[in-house]
């Protein structure tokens, strides 16, 4: 069975380069183009269910990205689902308020290529799965 990942991206370039990526690496992409629309994606799960990971961008209009990881881990269906964050804001405060909120990891955009985005997130995955 195929990991499904959830992408709330609003950079339509980075999200369409991430689930190609993603895709090719036998994942199940899923893309919401802004906060609300990542929301929705979680309190209606498509036919699929949940994801399984979630790839979160800051940045977003309308919800911001720590918004929506707030909500994340205070739900009792989706708080156990790992948060990759993966954001242009990179102070040490950022950094620390989005693992404090319970991301699991925090990448940087300008720091990483998306091949090791495609790592962590299989990493991350594979960490959840034991014991």
């Amino acid at each position: 069975m195929q990991t499904k990942v959830l992408v709330i991206e609003d950079d339509q370039l980075m999200a369409g380069l991430l689930a190609e990526k993603l895709a090719k690496s036998d994942f199940d992409v899923r893309l919401a183009a802004d906060g609300e629309a990542g929301m929705k994606e979680l309190e209606n799960p498509p036919a699929g269910g949940l994801p399984d990971i979630i790839l979160l961008d800051l940045i977003l209009p309308g919800v911001s990205g720590f918004e929506i990881l707030a909500k994340i881990k205070e739900d009792e269906r989706t708080k156990a689902i790992p948060v990759v964050i993966l954001s242009n804001l990179g102070s040490r405060e950022e950094v620390e308020k989005g693992l404090k909120l319970g991301a699991e990891s925090y990448l940087i955009k300008a720091n990483v290529l998306i091949d090791e985005v495609v790592k962590k997130i299989r990493d991350t995955v594979a960490k959840k799965q034991l014991p």
